[in-house]
């Protein structure tokens, strides 16, 4: 997301340091550390055979959970190895038949060239494309295949990259519009986009990203026929593509499934207003927020004739209204949609191609529909949702699916993960991971780097792009990970540690 980039170099485990005399003994002190982090330190009880360095994070799932508990997943160990590319974030890799891997990027550097999607409606708001070559996870030659390019946002102000897939040799390239601003301050908190837009469609290339076609859509018109007024809800928002392996080897159907953040409107529990505290802190307004929405034009939108008409429309449909508190935000939602649609350049951006999931009927089988009004969640958790994505474990003939609950965008951030055997469920927990990252976000795992038995992966995030908003310093945990692409390889654990 777009904020000051930090310098990050290269953490390994504090125990594998050349330098630390301890390397045969870990320190009470060290132990207690980690726990207190979130950590579990390894040993017998809970970590594989032949855990070595590696550690199990902890899972502490919340009471309210209306997730079944995981009777395969129970548990998440991080070898220790981890990547160490100085690239940009929002990485969602593709698998492709020619055995390359593609990603969108932006908010950062990759290859020596520089892209941020949010900023000046002319200058920013661009998104890169790349190529990711190599078969070890941590020796790939990451390089862009086309300079980024430029996408309107407006009447939002960022536009960022989401559903990505490589199918056949051409790739779809799909965008999301934030709003109304990358740092915005309500009652002294500064918050970071916290109003989630529509989704103007997908960029073509029939060349692997060396020359694109872009989207027919646009914010006013978007694939799907929402929000209903300018920085309301969304249901299908910033959506991303369920990979089912190389060039979607594993669809049930032939399908590429889409999986959408959402709210609704009206809220009857939405988040809550804040103010920071000290050191980092939250403190929860009392009462109702005395703080609406007042939204207002910047010197280049007013100067621009039909910018400042089309910001004079919109903004009268949001300015008086209460504050959202990042209740939609680009990292925090109530539920999660899904949708399907049979890939090709004459169907991506044509609402009428797609199907949404509407509920299960009286047999428990799903219901699909054509008609985007009758959508429904796929699996919702108030006030604990956000971005989310899903792949397919051939190995355990199960599908993961990463959600990470930001609220309130510029703090610690809670990731967890969730396993079923069927895209439409049912869904059960397997790993709630409490300030992991200590921010992570944008978490997947690439189906090209998973074990034959499907227990080994890659965790694919990036992380801390906010440390010092609100007065909250952060730090690397588990270490090695980044404000840009951070990989890490993980073991999922069955019951007994198994």
């Amino acid at each position: 997301m777009k904020a000051a980039r930090l310098s990050a170099c290269r953490y390994d485990m504090p125990w594998r340091r050349k330098e630390d005399p301890m390397t045969q003994v870990l320190s009470l002190c060290v132990i207690v550390g980690l726990i207190t982090a979130g950590v579990w330190a390894a040993d017998a009880n809970n970590a594989p055979a032949g855990a070595g360095d590696g550690f199990v994070w902890k899972s502490a799932i919340p009471d309210d959970c209306p997730f079944e508990r995981s009777k395969t997943v129970t548990g998440i160990f991080f070898t220790g190895r981890h990547s160490d590319y100085h690239v940009g974030d929002t990485i969602y890799p593709s698998w492709a038949s020619d055995g390359n891997m593609y990603t969108p990027w932006t908010d950062g550097v990759t290859d020596g060239v520089r892209c941020s999607s949010g900023g000046h409606p002319v200058r920013g708001r661009r998104t890169g494309h790349a190529v990711m070559v190599g078969d070890d996870p941590v020796k790939m030659v990451i390089k862009n295949t086309s300079p980024p390019k430029h996408a309107a946002s407006d009447p939002y102000r960022g536009r960022y990259p989401c559903g990505s897939l490589v199918h056949n040799g051409i790739w779809y390239y799909g965008t999301y519009c934030l709003g109304p601003s990358a740092a915005l301050n309500h009652n002294g908190f500064r918050w970071n986009w916290p109003n989630l837009g529509p989704m103007p469609g997908f960029q073509i290339s029939r060349d692997l990203g060396k020359t694109w076609t872009p989207s027919p859509l646009s914010p006013t018109e978007p694939l799907f026929p929402e929000p209903a007024r300018y920085l309301g809800p969304v249901k299908m928002g910033a959506p991303h593509f369920v990979d089912f392996g190389q060039n979607m080897k594993h669809s049930p159907d032939g399908k590429a499934y889409l999986l959408g953040m959402g709210a609704v409107e009206d809220d009857p529990k939405p988040r809550p207003c804040i103010k920071p505290g000290p050191k980092g802190t939250l403190i929860e307004a009392k009462g109702k927020c005395e703080f609406p929405i007042n939204v207002k034009m910047r010197p280049g939108e007013a100067a621009d004739k039909d910018l400042r008409g089309l910001f004079e429309r919109s903004l009268k449909q949001a300015n008086g209204k209460p504050f959202d508190h990042a209740n939609l935000s680009w990292i925090t939602a109530d539920q999660v949609y899904l949708a399907r649609v049979t890939p090709s350049p004459e169907t991506i951006n044509k609402l009428e191609a797609y199907e949404f999931f509407a509920g299960h009927d009286q047999q428990g089988e799903p219901v699909w529909t054509a008609d985007f009004a009758k959508i429904k969640p796929l699996i919702e958790w108030n006030n604990h949702m956000g971005c989310v994505t899903a792949t397919y474990v051939p190995g355990l003939k199960k599908y993961l699916m990463c959600i990470t609950d930001g609220w309130p965008t510029v703090s610690k951030m809670t990731s967890y993960i969730l396993e079923a055997d069927k895209i439409t469920g049912p869904w059960r927990m397997a790993v709630y991971m409490k300030d992991f990252g200590e921010q992570a976000y944008f978490l997947n795992f690439p189906s090209k780097f998973i074990s034959k038995d499907g227990r080994g992966l890659w965790l694919c995030y990036s992380a801390n792009f906010s440390s010092g908003w609100n007065g909250l310093d952060l730090k690397f945990n588990p270490p090695g990970g980044r404000y840009g692409l951070s990989l890490h390889e993980i073991k999922l654990l069955g019951p007994a540690g198994k």
